[in-house]
């Protein structure tokens, strides 16, 4: 599949450029917001905290993602500091977001006394859906591609940055949708414990992350051929199987079904 190269700018008010990228993690932010209160009003939560909770989480979700890019990749911004603010050219790495938004998370639902498990599941399905949005938003950049290939070997490759390439960022944006619809049919499972749509999430979306990853360019290195996000959803996989054995075998926390 050929394309024309897309413009990562959507439009520009006066001289300022409106970027894909905002556009589409503003959707993402937009829709998961929603999805989480209606969620949360189903099982009686306070709406008032939950909306209180929100922005915090989503400032340290980007903040994380950031810092966790710019670390790996600080032998780039030590020579341009200044590139380090320039969002919209990408550099957003997901499990730094996922790490700084659960962590600022917690620490709030403990605050207005929430259970974790259950706020946890509320989030998750929005979560996985953003990420299937937000992916769309490096096909704009031009960026989370795979390595070339022969198109006749791989009909569905796409032209990306002068050849034809795994598109990978296709291939996580449809897993993470698959997803989505596969937490909404689980969290209504009158079977289930607090925690299981989110360890769900956790385990499903780290093995196909792990997967996928394999095939990109981009990945941020740990050492040698050690690429992070493998190693961490290796480690993500271990420990979200854990949990839900852990937590099904002493029968913990059984769920409310909205």
């Amino acid at each position: 599949m050929k394309f024309n190269i897309p413009d990562p700018v959507a439009f520009s008010i006066g001289s300022h450029p409106i970027y894909w990228y905002g556009i589409l993690i503003a959707v993402a932010i937009l829709l998961g917001t929603f999805l989480v209160l209606r969620e949360a009003e189903k099982l009686k939560l306070n709406l008032d905290h939950v909306l209180n909770i929100i922005p915090f989480v989503i400032f340290a979700a980007f903040i994380g993602a950031r810092l966790y890019y710019v670390i790996f990749q600080w032998s780039q911004y030590s020579r341009n500091p200044l590139e380090i603010f320039a969002v919209w050219h990408g550099g957003l790495a997901i499990h730094g977001g996922l790490l700084g938004g659960f962590l600022v998370g917690y620490l709030l639902l403990r605050k207005y006394r929430i259970n974790v498990w259950q706020a946890f599941d509320i989030a998750a399905p929005s979560i996985i859906l953003g990420q299937a949005i937000g992916r769309w938003g490096n096909f704009f950049n031009q960026e989370a591609y795979g390595y070339e290939v022969d198109p006749a070997d791989l009909p569905w490759a796409m032209y990306i940055d002068g050849a034809y390439r795994h598109p990978t960022f296709l291939y996580e944006s449809l897993w993470n949708l698959s997803i989505f619809i596969f937490l909404l049919w689980l969290r209504r499972r009158k079977w289930i414990y607090r925690g299981d749509v989110f360890l769900s999430y956790v385990v499903l979306y780290s093995a196909g992350r792990f997967i996928i990853e394999g095939f990109r360019t981009d990945s941020l290195m740990l050492t040698g051929s050690l690429r992070v996000a493998q190693l961490v959803s290796a480690v993500a996989i271990v420990i979200g199987l854990s949990l839900l054995y852990y937590r099904h075998r002493n029968k913990v926390d059984k769920a409310d079904v909205g």
